[in-house]
């Protein structure tokens, strides 16, 4: 599915870059992995590729698939939650969590709303930032243009 060199999405991880495909025993079979370098963090992690697409890794947005996530951002039909903070915060990590960056958008947009009525707990406050970061990585390697060109185009369709 994946080629050295590729980009790949890992759910709640973001965008990273396929470094190398890796025979390993696992119990006593040889499976090969992913080695999927993350590009904000650095971090290194390996998945197997029988399972890859059932762990949620994913290809990057196609770029004609962009607007629609500029839709969602320009929504103004924001759900209202009335619950508390934690189980608003639990419902937006599951999102994010999707690998879906749909949901991601979604859960920025709602966040970024409710930041203007109400305010957002410590906790809200840095997933809302974790959103607008895998969205603004993922948007900017999809249309190979600069993070903070994007994170503008962001700013400007936000209401």
């Amino acid at each position: 599915m994946f080629e050295i060199g590729d980009f790949a999405v890992y759910p709640g991880h973001g965008v990273g870059a396929i470094e190398g495909i890796e025979k390993m025993d696992m119990g006593g079979k040889m499976q090969d992995f992913y080695v999927l370098s993350i590009l904000d963090t650095k971090m290194t992690i390996m998945i197997p590729m029988e399972s890859a697409c059932i762990a949620g890794m994913r290809e990057v947005i196609d770029p004609e698939r962009i607007p629609e996530v500029y839709e969602i951002l320009k929504s103004k039909e924001v759900p209202i939650h009335h619950q508390p903070w934690n189980q608003r915060y639990r419902g937006h990590m599951e999102r994010i969590q999707s690998g879906s960056i749909f949901e991601v958008a979604k859960v920025f947009r709602d966040l970024y709303s409710l930041k203007s009525e109400k305010g957002l707990s410590f906790g809200e406050r840095k997933l809302m930032d974790t959103a607008k970061r895998l969205l603004i990585k993922e948007l900017a390697i999809s249309k190979d243009v600069e993070e903070a060109d994007v994170g503008e185009e962001i700013q400007g369709i936000l209401p």
